[in-house]
């Protein structure tokens, strides 16, 4: 096994765990009762209407990130999802590391998943255009 592929498996399963996450630490808690759920999302500024929604976009995000073809757009909603949790948590005074981990973990994931990706971060052609470029 060379080291690309042993990359992108790591970026599985980094991805998988990222979802998992998602799914059954945070989202399932916005679709079952438990005591001081209601006060806790009331002390963040939402409403009981708003939990269960919250928690279908935050499933259908995690599900977007596993299928290849939608990852890309699945990071873009996870990081603007996970700015929204970071600015919840800031504004109410609670430790909102843990958002900015996950929004990080998921850009490290496709790119160990998806290399172009790292490569237009830093400002490089993907494979693709440089396989274009080649060809002219």
């Amino acid at each position: 096994m060379n080291g690309s592929k042993k990359l992108r498996i790591a970026g599985w399963v980094l991805s998988i765990l990222i979802s998992l996450f998602l799914i059954v630490a945070s989202a399932s808690g916005k679709f079952t009762q438990w005591e001081g759920k209601a006060a806790m999302f009331a002390s963040l500024g939402w409403s009981e209407e708003v939990i269960v929604k919250i928690g279908i976009v935050e499933v259908a995000i995690a599900v977007l990130f596993l299928i290849p073809r939608t990852a890309f757009v699945a990071a873009i909603l996870l990081a603007a999802y996970m700015g929204g949790a970071t600015a919840t948590h800031v504004r109410v005074g609670d430790a909102f590391f843990v958002p900015i981990i996950v929004g990080v973990a998921v850009w490290i994931a496709l790119g160990l998943r998806q290399p172009d990706v790292f490569r237009l971060a830093m400002g490089k052609p993907s494979r693709h255009r440089q396989a274009q470029q080649a060809a002219k």
